[in-house]
C-alpha cells in the first residue's frame, strides 16, 4: 500500500522568517526515500485554533501526519495539546518520559523546573518516542486512518528522531520492504535529464524513477517495493542500467556522495597522486579533496596564485604569456598546470584562473568566465567555463571546482576531455 504524507510545522519564528524550516527539507527528503509521497507542506503558527484547523485539513488529504516543533516546556508549546484534541485524545502524565527529563537534567547539573514535565503529558494509546537528543519525546499514535508522529523542531533533534525513531515506526507500515538507489550524475540539469528519461519514467510503476536537482548535480532516484530488500533491488538492477546508458558520461556513480569522493576513489585506486594551482578557486579544489580523510596519500599539495607574480614566479608562468593573453586565458591555463605539477611532484596537477566577480576583469572578461586546466605526462588540456554573467562569486567559485573535478573524473575513466 502507497502512502502519502503532509509535513505540518508549528511556529510563528517560521512564519516570520526568523529562521528556515529545515525540518521540512530533511524529512521530506527522508520520506522520498521511503516510497512515501509528500503532496504538502504546511507552516502555522503557535497559536490553537490555527494547529487544529490545519490538521483537520490535513486528515483529510493525507494518511501519514508529521509535526515538527511546539513539543517543548513553554506555553507556546502546544502541539501536543491541538494533536490530542483535534483526534479525542486525552493527555496521559507519562512517568518513564518523566523519569528521563529528571535524568537529563541531573547530567547536566540544573534543576528541573515544572514546566519542563510538560513535555511527559502523552496522548492516551500513543507510542512515545524516545529522545536521546534532547528533553522532549516524540509522539506516535494511529487515529481515523491517519498515523501521527510528532517530532521536536530544534534541527538537531528533529534529525535523529526522524533518522532513528520515525523511519523504523514508518517502514512497520508498509507490507514488505522499499528499497532505492541513486544514479548521480554531474553537467546536466534536472530539466535535460527528465526530457530524456521521460519515456523511462512514464513506463515505471515498479520501480519508479525520479529526478531530483541537487547544488552540485541531479539525482536519479529508483525506488522499488517488494517483499524483501533482495527482490526489491533485482528489480532496481536492469532500471539503473538504462538510467546509466541513457545518461552516458554525464552518470559519475550509483549511491556515491560526491564529485570529489569519486575521484578520490579513482586516485586511490590507481596508485596516483594530484595537486593544484589555483586562482580564481582560492583553494577551493583543494579544500574538497583535503576534507577527505587519508588525502595525504594522494594530495601533494596546492598553490593559490592569486596574483601574477605568483603565476610567474612559483609555477613559472612565462611573462610573456601574461603578458600577451592576460591570466584568464586557456594559455595561462594551461602554464599553471603545468607548472603546478612540476612543482609539486604530482602525477596530475588541476589549474584554475578566471573572473569570479563582482566585475569583469581588466581585459574585459565577463563574470563567470573562467579556465580549468589538467595536466598529466607531457599532455595538458583546457576547458573554458561560462559560469554566467549573473552568477555570484560562490556560484563561480563552486562550479570552477565541480567542473574541475569532473576533468580529472573523466581522464580518470577514459572519458574524452572537452578542450576549449
Amino acid at each position: 500500500m502507497s502512502h502519502t504524507a503532509e509535513l505540518i510545522a508549528v511556529g510563528t519564528e517560521l512564519l516570520l522568517g526568523n529562521i528556515a524550516n529545515t525540518d521540512a527539507q530533511m524529512i521530506s527528503q527522508g520520506l522520498s526515500e521511503l516510497g512515501i509521497n509528500v503532496f504538502y507542506h504546511t507552516v502555522v503558527g503557535d497559536n490553537p485554533d490555527r494547529v487544529r484547523q490545519a490538521v483537520d485539513v490535513a486528515k483529510k488529504r493525507a494518511d501519514i501526519l508529521i509535526t515538527t516543533g511546539g513539543l517543548g516546556p513553554t506555553c507556546d508549546d502546544l502541539t501536543k495539546v491541538a494533536l490530542a484534541q483535534a483526534f479525542g485524545r486525552k493527555l496521559l502524565y507519562h512517568e518513564p518520559s518523566a523519569q528521563r527529563i529528571r535524568d537529563r537534567f541531573a547530567a547536566m547539573g540544573r534543576p528541573v523546573t515544572e514546566n519542563n514535565y510538560q513535555q511527559a503529558m502523552i496522548p492516551e494509546g500513543a507510542t512515545v518516542l524516545d529522545n536521546d537528543w534532547g528533553t522532549a519525546p516524540g509522539v506516535a499514535f494511529a487515529a481515523d486512518g491517519v498515523h501521527v508522529i510528532m517530532l521536536p523542531g530544534p534541527p538537531r533533534e528533529c534529525e535523529m528522531m526522524f533518522k532513528h525513531r520515525a523511519v523504523p515506526y514508518l517502514r512497520g507500515l508498509s507490507d514488505g520492504v522499499i528499497a532505492s538507489r541513486t544514479v548521480k550524475t554531474f553537467g546536466i540539469g534536472e530539466s535535460a535529464a527528465e526530457s530524456v528519461l521521460r519515456d523511462l519514467m512514464n513506463a515505471l510503476h515498479n520501480p519508479t524513477l525520479a529526478p531530483y536537482a541537487k547544488p552540485n548535480g541531479t539525482e536519479l532516484r529508483i525506488t522499488a517495493h517488494a517483499d524483501t530488500e533482495a527482490e526489491a533491488l533485482a528489480l532496481i538492477a536492469p532500471v539503473e542500467e538504462q538510467v546509466k546508458a541513457l545518461m552516458g558520461h554525464y552518470v559519475i556513480g550509483v549511491d556515491v556522495d560526491s564529485l570529489e569522493a569519486v575521484c578520490f576513489s579513482l586516485l586511490q585506486a590507481q596508485g596516483l597522486t594530484m595537486g593544484t594551482a589555483e586562482s580564481c578557486t582560492g583553494g577551493l579544489i583543494a579544500k574538497l579533496i583535503t576534507d577527505r580523510p587519508g588525502s595525504s596519500a594522494i594530495f601533494r599539495g596546492g598553490i593559490v596564485s592569486y596574483t601574477n607574480e605568483v603565476k610567474h614566479h612559483v609555477l613559472g608562468v612565462p611573462q610573456d604569456l601574461l603578458d600577451t593573453y592576460g591570466a584568464v586565458s586557456p594559455q595561462v591555463a594551461e602554464a599553471m598546470a603545468r607548472g603546478a605539477r612540476q612543482a609539486l611532484g604530482c602525477d596530475i596537477a588541476l589549474s584554475s584562473t578566471g573572473v569570479a566577480g563582482p566585475d569583469p576583469d581588466d581585459r574585459g572578461n565577463p563574470i563567470g568566465l573562467v579556465y580549468l586546466g589538467i595536466a598529466w605526462g607531457d599532455q595538458c588540456v583546457v576547458k573554458a567555463l561560462h559560469a554566467g554573467t549573473m552568477a555570484t562569486r560562490e556560484r563561480v567559485r563552486n562550479q570552477a571546482a565541480q567542473h574541475s573535478l569532473d576533468l580529472l573524473r573523466r581522464h580518470l575513466t577514459g572519458l574524452p576531455l572537452e578542450e576549449s
